[in-house]
């Protein structure tokens, strides 16, 4: 890296670290720099800035989380069972649950479907 895109990565790793940024452009908000000048050095492509990002995301979901899990709260405490539930468990929790898939089995279209119409054939 040249001496100034460094000067610039570290300027912004700090300002995410101290501020928990949790996404580039609210990042860019915290440092002296333009965000234009940040996508001309690339910073937005470097792999430590991204993984300092996703850092203050893991934290900030786990404490969001673990708040909700010891809530008083029956909503937020659905809410969290929701986010660590199975497939099953999260359709026995809603009202309604209408399966759209085919579970791997063949669909047998009505004929009528398989016919062409003349706005659909190319000219």
């Amino acid at each position: 890296m040249e001496d100034k895109t460094q000067e610039y990565h570290d300027e912004l790793i700090k300002a995410i670290q101290e501020n928990n940024c949790t996404n580039f452009k609210e990042a860019c908000m915290f440092v002296s720099f333009a965000k234009s000048t940040a996508y001309n050095h690339g910073l937005d492509k470097l792999d430590s800035i991204k993984d300092a990002i996703d850092a203050n995301k893991i934290r900030t979901k786990h404490k969001m989380k673990r708040n909700w899990v010891n809530s008083d709260s029956a909503v937020l405490q659905l809410a969290a069972f929701r986010l660590m539930s199975d497939s099953e468990e999260h359709q026995k929790l809603n009202q309604s649950y209408i399966d759209h898939t085919t579970k791997g089995k063949t669909v047998n279209l009505p004929s009528w479907l398989n016919d062409k119409h003349p706005e659909d054939t190319e000219e």
